[in-house]
C-alpha cells in the first residue's frame, strides 16, 4: 500500500481527502496544519506521496517554495498540489517547482484519485474504454513527454470534440479533461486548443480518416 502525507490548513478538507485516498488503496500515515509540521511528518515517514495546499497564510514559507525544497531532499517523493487557487500563474509555478499533478479544490473526489493514478501510472486506464487510434508505448516519448492518455486526449481535441464530448467518450469529468489540457498545454508550450492542435498535426499526430462524430453520441 502507498503512503501519503496530506498538508492543508484546514482539518475538517484532511479528513475529506484521507476518505478519497484511503478508497483508493492510499494509507494517509500523517496530516499536518502547517509546513514545519509536514517537514517533520515527511522526514519521518518518508512516505511515496504529498497532497498538499500551496495557497495557505503560513508566514514561514509558500506553498511552491516548500514543494521546491521537499523534492531536493526526497526526489522520489510525488507531489499533487490540491488548492483553491486555479490561477495560471499559480499553477505554472506549482509544475515548475516539482508537483506532478494541480486539482483545484472544486474538483470532485473521483477527479483527486485520477490525479493521484495518473501521478504513479502516467496514465488513466478504464476497463471497457477505446483507446482512439493510441500510439505503442515506445512512440509515446517521442511526443514532448506526453502520456498515453495526453496523445489521446490531443487527438480527439484535434479533432474537434468539446470537453463535454470528450469527457463523454473517455468516461471521466469534465473537470479531468481540463486538468490533462492543462499539462498537454504546459508540455507543449501552447496557449490553447487551436495551437495544440496544430501542433498535433505538424508532428503527425491526427488519424488519417476523422473521428466520426456519432462516436460520441
Amino acid at each position: 500500500m502507498r503512503t501519503a502525507v496530506l498538508v492543508d490548513e484546514h482539518p475538517l478538507f484532511l479528513d475529506a481527502v484521507e476518505q478519497v485516498l484511503t478508497r483508493i488503496s492510499v494509507k494517509v500515515v500523517g496530516k499536518a496544519t502547517s509546513f514545519a509540521q509536514a517537514t517533520k511528518l515527511v522526514e519521518e515517514f518518508q512516505p511515496a506521496l504529498i497532497v498538499t495546499e500551496v495557497a495557505t497564510s503560513d508566514p514561514e514559507m509558500n506553498g511552491t517554495s516548500w514543494i521546491s525544497e521537499i523534492g531536493k531532499r526526497y526526489p522520489d517523493i510525488k507531489v499533487i498540489v490540491l488548492s483553491v487557487a486555479d490561477e495560471p500563474t499559480q499553477i505554472n509555478a506549482a509544475f515548475a517547482a516539482g508537483a506532478v499533478a494541480f486539482v483545484v479544490k472544486k474538483a470532485q473526489p473521483d477527479d483527486i484519485a485520477v490525479a493521484v493514478r495518473q501521478a504513479y501510472e502516467h496514465s488513466i486506464y478504464l476497463p471497457g474504454a477505446a483507446i482512439v487510434g493510441e500510439p505503442a508505448r515506445d512512440e509515446v516519448s517521442d511526443y514532448a513527454d506526453l502520456t498515453r492518455r495526453e496523445v489521446e486526449i490531443l487527438r480527439l481535441v484535434s479533432e474537434g470534440l468539446s470537453n463535454a464530448e470528450l469527457a463523454r467518450m473517455i468516461w471521466v469529468t469534465e473537470q479531468t479533461v481540463k486538468f490533462h489540457l492543462s499539462n498537454i498545454y504546459r508540455k507543449l508550450n501552447v496557449a490553447n486548443r487551436t495551437e495544440a492542435s496544430r501542433w498535433a498535426q505538424v508532428h503527425g499526430l491526427l488519424p488519417s480518416e476523422p473521428l466520426p462524430r456519432s462516436a460520441v453520441s
